[in-house]
């Protein structure tokens, strides 16, 4: 079950409906772009904080889902903490698995 999730993440990113990068990332929650914030439980605290308040600020939701390893390789990207989705198929689909 947790693992679908991670299919979906890498989907959605090969079909360019991800953000990655701090800076790309809140710059998509605050252009209202980012329709679910996915975030390492090992994100750094600044960063996570950082993202979060974004998130809050803006009213995008946000999960804290598996460490940095598994999310890096659910893209094919390594040393990813972050990751926005930009689609609210893919969004709603994820928040369901994760639920």
């Amino acid at each position: 079950m947790k693992g679908n999730y991670l299919n979906l993440i890498g989907l959605a990113y090969r079909a360019r409906k991800c953000s990655l990068g701090e800076e790309t990332i809140v710059k998509d929650i605050q252009q209202k772009r980012a329709k679910l914030v996915l975030l390492a439980n090992d994100i750094g605290p600044r960063t996570r904080k950082k993202i979060i308040n974004k998130c809050k600020t803006y009213e995008v939701p946000f999960e804290i889902i598996d460490d940095r390893k598994t999310l890096s390789n659910a893209i094919g990207k390594s040393q990813r903490v972050a990751v926005a989705i930009l689609d609210e198929g893919f969004a709603a689909k994820i928040t369901t698995l994760l639920g």
